[in-house]
């Protein structure tokens, strides 16, 4: 039962009776209530915030093509009869069966159990809602939406739990814990004592008479004043233990969570608001992030002529021109819609894809009648390690072309030809120094360079059986280069302010790209990561290649100094944050791709994107930008530093109380045998303490000044010497002062007609003054570092509300009892005496910040004991 319920049973029963006890009684029980009342509602509030995210998490956004166009929409409004493009690493979003597909392979393992990867083609085109796609292109017509598909039915008997702890949850329960057992260890020491004191005789009433004289004393008035002495130890307990450290942990992260869905960012996990506060460094895409991935072709090269402008289609050839619009319009996941009344055509798809399907309109191609004029044979999808991909396709009679697309450099490599401008075939070797020369250029202007290159070949070589064609590696060599464009993304507005405030913050951002170092490194100047080109030399800025092939201890070293990482693989990037992980970073990663899922599994801190990112990258990750901007990741930032600071501050103001109150408690008790602050004081104390406490600085909103403090490391104590300097400070002051109110109060304070009506107006003004402490230590607790506590505390109106709202109750408190209890008298005077000594606790609070603190933790010395703690807990568990 919990010592709030004990002192309630004590004093409505066995004390007083029902007849004289129902005002400590009802008032307990009206604090019981309250506080079960104020956590069930914010416990209430926190699942519905929850629902919510879960609903916004779940609401995917796909492309659908109804009507022969392309639409986006969200997957709960897709339809039976609706046909879905599909792509490697999207989610199937219903049941369905397979139209057409090339390589399509699904991970069915979230359905079946299995990990094996199931390949689908028209002997098995039945697709399952939930699955992932593993590889390949495909198109499925919906056959089965919602309830009536298999994960939905599957889905229907499992509730996503989330109530999973945070480790700040776990090391504030330890500390509550910790906190709990000293006091109860002090209230056991202090019933000893007092129990010594009375039947020895050394305890007098309040008119000075000895209570218990053996012999005389009656058993009813003995077991009357054990239980007053039981009581007290029980109070003492009600002081100790920090109730509000949990509820303040809830209120922070409920309250940050959604401030930061404002934000842009979808939190998916709890631990996240706390560690992205750690973070030393985060590992950033560029596409996407610090882009703005609207992609234009700027610059185009047609054989060894560079076209300017770039869509100026009579400047080529016709043959180049066919070649490579047969090229742009089949080796494409991108498709282009015609309305029919004649509006604006309709690109859709990557925003690679889009740029180059645009570049090709603009050049006079027309997609449909292109895509009718051969038959796609086999389809070898962009992958991500090899940077390029491919399509065999067959013309009329028995010629084939394949047609490859990619990395400009890596599909040049495999070149042996060219067209020149008449379109005749030429060897590439006398051009390849211009062509790399041109790549270069154009990847230093911070261009994406993608090549469009081709084949002939003999159509008896083209595996005749459906089963081997899937099996059918196209052929990558010896290809003939028909184009090299350069397509622009330029950096998004306020990424440069951004990178610069993660740097004032001590946050390290590093760009990983699979784009080319030369385009890597104009972005990453145009960006602010790389301050200057005297900077870009390795290990600065390096090749995945070159950093995969380093031994584990040479990574581990090369991974601090690395800001760029060029020409990178999804393996690489996992890599890195290996090795700085090793290091002693906390790192957060964004990524959008299937690919970048182990390494967003690996950071400390994973990022997807909303708009980009994959359904597998967005499970992998614990927040989800939604807007796919880097300025979003640098909020998330200063909320979880907020998330930690506001948590910090409470515990400063929380133990400040405790530490104050039980003092205070301990040493009446064993002086003079009873406490100025009762059962039913302390529990409203810590009625709004705790819950009014907790609400009012958990709801701090972050300042700029959160971003020029250096990263909290792993091991950083969650009570730094600061706090503990604040700490001590105040509750020095309110020790002092009130403890000579409870000495020598009734030869200062005015007398009153009875000794009985002293003690009282004596232990009400104690009661009133350690409250009215707490209002102005509260000020205090804003700002533990800064001098000016009052700076910025108007616009935090809910801050403002809730002291408001605690000091006019304290006033009905104190008024209802002195009305009707009889147990406490306070005239004007004494109000007025009650605010200066809570008002003095702020000057003090300034002047104590002029006191030097060491700098070895002091925390660290109660690491021993609590860690004895965890671990009788655990085995008692």
């Amino acid at each position: 039962m919990p010592v709030d319920t004990w002192c309630l049973v004590v004093n409505l029963v066995i004390i007083h009776g029902l007849a004289e006890g129902w005002y400590d009684g009802g008032s307990i029980a009206f604090a019981v209530l309250l506080v079960i009342v104020v956590t069930a509602v914010s416990d209430y509030r926190q699942s519905l915030q929850f629902q919510n995210l879960n609903s916004e998490k779940q609401n995917i956004q796909l492309e659908v093509i109804r009507g022969g166009r392309t639409i986006k929409m969200s997957i709960f409004d897709i339809v039976v009869g609706d046909v879905v493009p599909l792509k490697i690493g999207d989610q199937v979003p219903a049941d369905g069966v397979l139209i057409t597909g090339h390589s399509l392979s699904i991970d069915e393992s979230s359905m079946t159990g299995e990990s094996k990867i199931v390949h689908k083609d028209h002997k098995s085109p039945f697709l399952m809602s939930g699955c992932k796609v593993a590889d390949g292109v495909g198109v499925m017509l919906v056959t089965g939406v919602g309830i009536n598909t298999e994960w939905g039915l599957l889905m229907a008997s499992i509730s996503e739990d989330n109530g999973e702890e945070t480790p700040l949850q776990v090391r504030l329960n330890g500390v509550a814990t910790f906190i709990g057992v000293v006091g109860l260890s002090v209230a056991v020491l202090v019933l000893a004592v007092l129990l010594g004191r009375y039947f020895s005789g050394h305890t007098k009433d309040v008119d000075g008479q000895v209570e218990f004289v053996a012999g005389k004393t009656s058993a009813s008035n003995v077991v009357d004043a054990v239980i007053k002495i039981f009581t007290i130890a029980v109070t003492i307990v009600v002081v100790a233990v920090p109730e509000g450290l949990p509820l303040a942990v809830t209120l922070t992260l409920a309250y940050s969570m959604r401030k930061m869905m404002a934000d842009k960012a979808l939190v998916r996990r709890l631990s996240a608001c706390e560690t992205m506060g750690s973070a030393t460094t985060i590992c950033s895409d560029k596409t996407g992030t610090l882009t703005l991935n609207q992609m234009t072709v700027v610059e185009a090269y047609v054989g060894s002529t560079k076209v300017n402008p770039p869509d100026d289609s009579s400047k080529l050839n016709p043959k180049a021109l066919s070649l490579i619009n047969e090229g742009i319009a089949q080796n494409t996941t991108g498709n282009v819609f015609f309305p029919k009344d004649g509006g604006e055509t309709e690109v859709s798809g990557s925003p690679t894809e889009k740029a180059i399907l645009s570049w090709a309109l603009k050049l006079g191609m027309n997609f449909d009648v292109t895509r009718s004029n051969s038959k796609v044979l086999h389809v070898f999808p962009f992958n991500s390690e090899k940077k390029r991909g491919g399509v065999a396709l067959k013309l009329g009679g028995s010629e084939v072309h394949i047609h490859w697309k990619g990395a400009a450099e890596i599909v040049l490599g495999a070149c042996t030809q060219y067209l020149d401008s008449d379109g005749q075939m030429q060897s590439i070797e006398e051009k390849k120094a211009f062509f790399r020369q041109s790549i270069d250029d154009m990847a230093a202007r911070s261009l994406r360079c993608v090549a469009i290159a081709y084949r002939s070949y003999e159509l008896d070589k083209v595996p005749s059986s459906e089963q081997d064609l899937d099996q059918w590696s196209l052929p990558e060599h010896e290809l003939v280069l028909l184009a090299i464009v350069g397509i622009k993304d330029p950096c998004r507005p306020g990424v440069k302010d951004a990178v610069k405030l993660c740097s004032d913050a001590g946050v390290k951002v590093r760009m990983v790209t699979g784009d080319n170092l030369q385009t890597a490194k104009a972005i990453a100047l145009e960006c602010g990561i790389l301050a200057s080109s005297e900077e870009a030399v390795e290990p600065t800025i390096i090749e995945g290649k070159k950093f995969r092939e380093l031994s584990e201890k040479e990574r581990e070293d090369c991974a601090k100094k690395i800001t760029v990482m060029g020409r990178s693989s999804p393996n690489d990037k996992l890599l890195l944050v290996q090795a700085l992980r090793k290091g002693g970073e906390v790192v957060a990663v964004t990524g959008d791709g299937t690919n970048d899922a182990p390494a967003l599994h690996e950071a400390d801190i994973g990022l997807s994107m909303g708009i980009q990112g994959t359904e597998v990258a967005k499970e992998s990750s614990d927040i989800i930008i939604l807007d796919d901007n880097f300025a979003s990741v640098v909020k998330v930032v200063r909320w979880g530093r907020s998330v930690y600071a506001n948590i910090q501050k409470f515990i400063q103001f929380q133990l400040t109380v405790n530490v104050a109150a039980l003092v205070i408690n301990v040493v009446a008790a064993i002086t003079s045998g009873d406490v100025p602050l009762n059962a039913v004081q302390l529990l409203w104390v810590n009625l709004i303490m705790d819950t009014l406490g907790a609400l009012a600085l958990a709801t701090e909103p972050p300042t700029d000044s959160l971003m020029r403090r250096s990263p909290v490391g792993r091991r950083e104590p969650l009570i730094t010497n600061i706090m503990w300097r604040n700490l001590i400070v105040q509750a020095v002051y309110q020790i002092t002062v009130l403890l000579v109110l409870n000495f020598h109060g009734e030869s200062i304070l005015p007398k009153q007609d009875t000794r009985a009506d002293s003690f009282q107006v004596k232990n009400t003004l104690i009661f009133n003054a350690f409250v009215l402490c707490q209002l102005f230590n509260e000020f205090n607790a804003r700002k533990p570092e800064e001098m000016n506590v009052f700076r910025g505390v108007t616009k935090n109106k809910l801050f403002m509300g809730i002291v408001g709202a605690t000091f006019i109750l304290q006033i009905i408190i104190i008024e209802f009892l002195g009305k009707f209890t009889s147990t406490v008298r306070l005239d004007w005077k004494l109000w007025l005496a009650s605010l200066v000594i809570g008002f003095v606790s702020w000057p003090l609070a300034i002047a104590g910040k002029f006191i030097p603190v060491p700098k070895t933790p002091l925390a660290r010395y109660f690491k021993k004991p609590l860690r004895r703690l965890r671990r009788s807990r655990s085995r008692a568990a």
